[in-house]
């Protein structure tokens, strides 16, 4: 009913939220402020990578439940071993997964369950999944008629019973009960493992009602843990700050930085931590114009930072330039909004020490003297930006959207966990998988994926990345021969002297990269792209046009949908 009297303006996710905030109030509990402004997926299939696909089962499958190996997360619950202490390092595993240190572990597990209790009186069951009956998942298989699945008929968890003796009542009266009684292995009327409390010291049961889960009472065979159950236990108003701020980031996480907030008449706390809040940008700009003068001087000219490409016998960094803008940008995630250029990260570890991006130091330093030269009116995040776009707009692209105002970090804490995870370090070597997820992550469509591959491409670099060479030595053009090498030659797969897996053409001396040839073998989606491409060259550089400037902008932020960029306009 609340949905439907606001009807779009207010999104199932926000409601979702905003609901939990509300109850947390109802029984007492502190609030630290709720973030507005959450997309609702029209269909489901957004969480579809969340698996578990049939690929995802055959490249990583976790035969033991609660042993899965990395990627893969640990299982934090009845794992069929109900061993406190073998359990804690799967909480800090799930948690840690979430971003939450240990206090912020011990406040939400302690905070959540100082309300409700869980539900497992059924013996027999809640009854089919949702994979066996979508329409009506889990009915109960207890009681019959308005009581079915309720009250003592409830089966949801398997585990039944309140952690706490007022469990509609904010306290912190869980940690006291950790910490006040023993407690003992026992089954739920379900048949799974929960923990009874015992007067201490002895084999009586306590007079009160409640259960503990593995999951809480590992926290006593834990030092980190444990010392933080005593804090809370002792310390009301340090449990409330530890619990609001936890639950704020838990809600809130994957909202991205606080610029895609709406505003409402619920307040907005300041930028957390965890937000990476940028330093504010400048209030003055260069002129645009003299930058990419100055841009296009050092671009042309050789430098002892780094060996440049040579075409015609002259220097070149046209395709670096364009391969800097890239690696710093396409860190962008749509699955919780970070990444990006903004803040330029790629200047300072661990960003600049990935091996995607071995050398980007050097080009920052052949970058180096137009950022003296404009000092702080010109942001290394902007001139990241503005230097990729020369280089493909002089290589043949139409005029890009410039949009400045981006600002520098002070250290590299913002990408520590951005770095795109290696497929071949699991064993899975299936190119059009590992691009499709790539391109999923980055939120491009298969054909702004396709078209970006045909960016610049420096012989130089990739030789210094371990390849033989590259499909080209052209690395100052933009045009549609890429797509037109790649179909048609024959392709072969090999390991460069430099151990570096890559595909050779036969009878040629170019090379591509799985990237590359994913697009040729994925007949169904992106080959047929491929082949548009290869055939019309003005729709190649205005698509790439369009899908250069999408993902140099994706992480400028003016609300959920909105974008920072009011100066967004072409530069002559």
């Amino acid at each position: 009913p609340i949905k439907v009297k606001y009807g779009p303006g207010l999104s199932w996710g926000d409601l979702i939220m905003f609901t939990g905030n509300v109850a947390i109030e109802s029984m007492g509990g502190p609030k630290l402020g709720f973030c507005a402004g959450r997309l609702d997926d029209a269909e489901g299939h957004a969480s579809l990578p969340l698996g578990p696909s049939a690929f995802q089962e055959n490249t990583a499958n976790c035969t033991e439940k609660g042993n899965c190996q990395y990627p893969l997360g640990a299982h934090v619950g009845y794992m069929g071993r109900p061993v406190p202490e073998d359990t804690v390092q799967s909480i800090r595993d799930v948690f840690g997964r979430m971003g939450m240190n240990d206090s912020e572990t011990v406040a939400l597990v302690g905070g959540g369950h100082a309300f409700g209790k869980a539900h497992g009186a059924c013996p027999s069951g809640p009854g089919p999944s949702p994979a066996e009956d979508p329409y009506n998942p889990y009915p109960s298989t207890c009681g019959s008629g308005e009581m079915m699945g309720k009250g003592e008929n409830a089966a949801t968890s398997g585990f039944e019973g309140p952690w706490t003796t007022r469990p509609t009542r904010w306290t912190n009266e869980y940690f006291k009960n950790l910490l006040e009684y023993d407690w003992k292995l026992t089954e739920s009327p379900a048949g799974n493992p929960q923990w009874m409390p015992m007067d201490k010291g002895t084999e009586t049961p306590a007079i009160e009602e409640i259960m503990m889960l593995t999951t809480d009472v590992a926290f006593l065979y834990d030092p980190e843990y444990l010392a933080l159950v005593e804090l809370f236990a002792t310390d009301q108003e340090a449990l409330d700050s530890a619990f609001s701020a936890a639950w704020y980031k838990l809600a809130t996480r994957d909202m991205g930085p606080l610029s895609r907030c709406m505003k409402s008449d619920s307040p907005v706390p300041p930028a957390q931590d965890w937000q990476f809040p940028l330093p504010p940008a400048s209030n003055t700009f260069p002129k645009w114009v003299q930058v990419k003068d100055s841009v296009r001087e050092v671009m042309s000219s050789s430098s002892p930072a780094l060996e440049p490409d040579m075409v015609d016998g002259k220097p070149t960094y046209q395709a670096m330039f364009a391969m800097l803008a890239w690696q710093c940008s396409s860190t962008f995630r749509t699955t919780d909004y970070r990444g990006g250029c903004n803040g330029a990260s790629i200047r300072f570890s661990p960003q600049k020490d990935w091996p995607t991006n071995a050398y980007m130091d050097m080009a920052l330093e052949v970058l180096s003297p137009v950022k003296e030269e404009y000092g702080d009116e010109l942001s290394w995040a902007d001139l990241i930006v503005l230097a990729g776009t020369v280089a493909v707009e002089d290589a043949g692209s139409p005029h890009q959207k410039f949009c400045p105002g981006r600002a520098d970090y002070k250290d590299g804490k913002a990408a520590v966990d951005l770095e795109p995870w290696s497929m071949t370090e699991y064993a899975i070597e299936d190119p059009i998988w590992s691009f499709r997820h790539t391109i999923s992550v980055q939120g491009l469509t298969d054909s702004e994926a396709v078209v970006l591959q045909g960016m610049l491409r420096s012989p130089e670099q990739m030789k210094r990345l371990g390849y033989s060479g590259s499909w080209t030595n052209s690395s100052n053009t933009l045009s549609n021969e890429y797509f037109q090498v790649l179909l048609s030659n024959t392709w072969v797969a090999q390991v460069s002297a430099q151990g570096v897996d890559e595909w050779a053409a036969v009878g040629q001396d170019l090379f591509m990269t799985p990237n590359d040839i994913a697009l040729k073998y994925d007949y169904d989606n992106f080959l047929p792209i491929a082949q548009m491409y290869a055939s019309d060259e003005t729709k190649f550089l205005n698509d790439f046009s369009l899908a250069w400037t999408k993902m140099m902008n994706a992480d400028r932020f003016k609300g959920p949908v909105g974008t920072g960029c009011k100066y967004l306009k072409k530069v002559p």
